[in-house]
């Protein structure tokens, strides 16, 4: 770069994510929990923007590679795996034609739930091949949703690839993609989510990913209950929050010593 050279400023890539998508959800999650009228308005107000919905596979392979994407891109991503997903939820998504990824946690799928998620409506091992009838990408949201840089290298290790095994065998096909639980993720659990064999790794941030995003730490713009069309809106003429890629601040480096320090005392535990 010469000296009077100026850096162009990362084209904002709006990454949504939703949890549940139902009128009456559990206490737990009802705060990242978006009724299904307002989910309604919020795709049709994606689809007025003019932006074309893609799947993380989609935005990892430019992030990999510079595989084409379209002029103004969007990803919808769903975590965990609620009741609503394989239902009234993937046929909103296709009704529209809107492409979406759907990242779950196989321990809280039955038959016989093992995982950190409290109680909830789920979603079943059999439905997982439903999503890709609706044409939506499936990744891993690992076993039991802990959070992974508390863990040691081996359960961590297991947390990665027996989630992808097991979507593997329900598909009959790769699984390449990962969202972090809690989003919490370090320098040491982007290495092990690569060796492990996923392609990319969806955080949180709260912030809009770029085309220059990190492969391994995506962006994305958490949903919660008080989100209006209005912020939807706002969000596909990429503004209303920060644009990754940016380091981690000073205080959520802190916020992971300290959980990190907790869990050796306490061992895994759910962080919602």
């Amino acid at each position: 770069m010469t000296a009077h050279a100026v850096a162009v400023p990362a084209a904002p890539v709006p990454v949504l994510l939703y949890h549940a998508v139902m009128a009456d959800p559990p206490a737990w999650i009802a705060e990242f929990t978006v009724t299904p009228r307002r989910f309604v308005a919020q795709l049709d107000a994606i689809a007025a923007s003019g932006r074309t919905p893609v799947t993380i596979g989609a935005l990892a392979a430019h992030l990999a590679g510079g595989a084409p994407l379209p002029p103004r891109p969007v990803v919808l991503t769903f975590d965990d795996g609620f009741a609503d997903l394989p239902g009234p939820t993937a046929q909103a998504l296709a009704e529209r034609g809107m492409a979406a990824t759907a990242y779950l946690t196989t321990g809280a799928l039955g038959p016989s739930p093992h995982s950190l998620l409290p109680p909830a409506p789920m979603m079943t091992r059999a439905q997982v091949p439903l999503l890709e009838q609706y044409g939506m990408e499936v990744g891993a949201h690992t076993v039991s949703h802990p959070q992974l840089d508390t863990l040691r290298p081996g359960a961590l290790r297991r947390e990665l690839r027996e989630a992808k095994v097991v979507l593997e065998d329900l598909l009959g096909h790769e699984v390449r993609h990962l969202a972090y639980p809690h989003g919490y993720n370090s320098p040491a659990v982007r290495r092990a989510a690569a060796a492990a064999g996923y392609a990319s790794a969806v955080a949180v941030r709260h912030a809009l990913s770029s085309r220059r995003d990190e492969p391994y730490r995506i962006a994305r713009l958490i949903l919660r209950r008080g989100h209006t069309v209005a912020d939807v809106e706002q969000w596909m003429a990429g503004r209303g929050a920060r644009t990754a890629p940016y380091p981690d601040s000073l205080p959520t480096i802190g916020w992971r010593t300290y959980r990190r320090a907790r869990a050796l005392m306490r061992g895994p535990e759910f962080a919602g």
